[in-house]
């Protein structure tokens, strides 16, 4: 799909506060809010707009340990990637699942309340799975910066 500078106006307006009213994102573009809305129904059924969602502090509501984990797996078997991923969206606490090249097939972002749990989550739902071969993992001691919006 291409996006005209309306889209884009539209998809910074909602990517700074999803909650915005389409009438005030219409103001702030000079356009009605019909063609807002319409715009942005567009967009979802294009794809470009996924969802909305609220960003919750991860420490406070009690996940006060996150890591990174490079993960490879075993592949002696042509769905031993797809089977470990569809396990993985399962695991509580893990968060994100991205395909990788280079040295780990798999990096995964989860948290945990704490160390323990983190231990719990890694060795018990991470590493006692079939195709696991073995992992990396680098504990999150702070996050400087995470922003969600995208530069449209």
């Amino acid at each position: 799909m291409d996006l005209d500078d309306t889209d884009r106006a539209i998809l910074r307006a909602l990517q700074e506060d999803a909650r915005t009213p389409f009438s005030e994102i219409a103001r702030q573009i000079d356009m009605s809010s019909a063609t807002v809305h319409d715009r942005v129904s567009r967009l979802k059924e294009a794809g470009v707009i996924e969802g909305y969602h609220a960003k919750v502090n991860p420490q406070a509501v009690g996940y006060s340990a996150s890591a990174f984990v490079g993960l490879r797996i075993e592949q002696s078997r042509d769905d031993a990637v797809e089977g470990f991923v569809d396990h993985l969206k399962q695991v509580e606490g893990v968060q994100e699942v991205h395909l990788t090249t280079g040295d780990w097939d798999v990096l995964i972002r989860v948290y945990a309340e704490d160390t323990d749990g983190l231990r719990e989550l890694l060795f018990d739902n991470v590493a006692g799975v079939e195709g696991f071969g073995r992992s990396y993992t680098m504990v999150v001691l702070g996050t400087e910066h995470d922003d969600p919006a995208l530069p449209v």
